[in-house]
């Protein structure tokens, strides 16, 4: 795996680390696993950890359980999802790549799987700010500090619009974040860009299919180019606990007008040759 500040690249073997070590800060560790037939076996140690299918045939054992985790693709059907407590041995088996995330946490709820039926689906935005958010662990559905979401942007289309923080400035709560890339076709990208007005902090950065991309600090808005559809992975953890998981983010002041017109006050062409008088 290669990596530059907040950009992470798969390595050949189609595997991301991060631990918050790695990345600098308090609560959130994320990784990404491709098996070829093979088994991958872990224990969540004091975290609780959530394991997100996201193609192949895929299975996962922890106690006397075991369930199927197959997944056509992240952009043909919603997955299973796997919640551990701590202190949870499991394994994988199977072909197939899945990504999994953590935090710490006390352990106050059993083991279960999320299945697609269970999984609230929100279409968020509008106009080209329109995208599809997929609640795999939300604030409805119980953990100590971890959320999961995938969301799907169109083609030409921006999310995580307006701009918003989550880094306790601003009257924000303090939470980490990972964004994990698919992109259809595989050749197309993203801009992602992480920026702090306050402090100069800002950059834009080209997200590829696999790539993995940091949040740690500021606003982080995306943009698919025409023709790529963009799949990210959010896993989100931090300050926040149990109900409070679903305090909202604070929106950039100069963008949070648009919430109430998601056109934007767009220019209408033809520009006219002579200005009516």
């Amino acid at each position: 795996m290669t990596s530059s500040g907040t950009h992470l690249k798969p390595g050949p073997d189609g595997r991301v680390n991060v631990t918050p070590e790695s990345a600098g800060w308090t609560y959130l560790s994320f990784g990404v696993v491709a098996l070829q037939g093979g088994i991958y076996e872990g224990d969540t140690g004091g975290n609780e950890v959530a394991l997100v299918p996201q193609s192949g045939h895929l299975s996962v054992s922890f106690g006397d359980q075991a369930h199927d985790l197959s997944r056509l693709g992240v952009f043909e059907e919603l997955p299973a999802v796997v919640y551990l407590p701590p202190h949870t041995a499991f394994s994988v088996t199977g072909s197939g790549t899945f990504a999994h995330g953590g935090a710490p946490a006390e352990g106050r709820y059993p083991a279960r799987v999320i299945r697609p039926h269970d999984i609230r689906v929100e279409l968020r935005g509008g106009a080209n700010a329109s995208r599809q958010v997929s609640h795999l662990l939300g604030p409805d559905q119980v953990a100590e500090r971890l959320l999961v979401y995938e969301v799907y942007t169109p083609s030409g289309n921006w999310s995580g619009w307006p701009p918003h923080r989550h880094d306790g400035q601003l009257g924000s709560l303090y939470i980490e974040e990972t964004y994990h890339y698919r992109i259809q076709p595989a050749s197309g990208w993203a801009i992602h860009r992480n920026y702090s007005p306050e402090d100069g902090y800002d950059e834009a950065l080209v997200a590829r299919d696999g790539d993995v991309i940091l949040s740690p600090r500021g606003y982080h808005p995306v943009a698919a180019t025409p023709g790529s559809n963009v799949y990210y992975l959010n896993f989100m953890a931090g300050e926040a606990q149990d109900e409070a998981r679903s305090t909202p983010p604070t929106d950039e002041p100069d963008w949070a007008w648009m919430r109430q017109d998601w056109g934007g006050k767009a220019l209408e062409l033809p520009i006219p040759v002579v200005a009516v008088k």
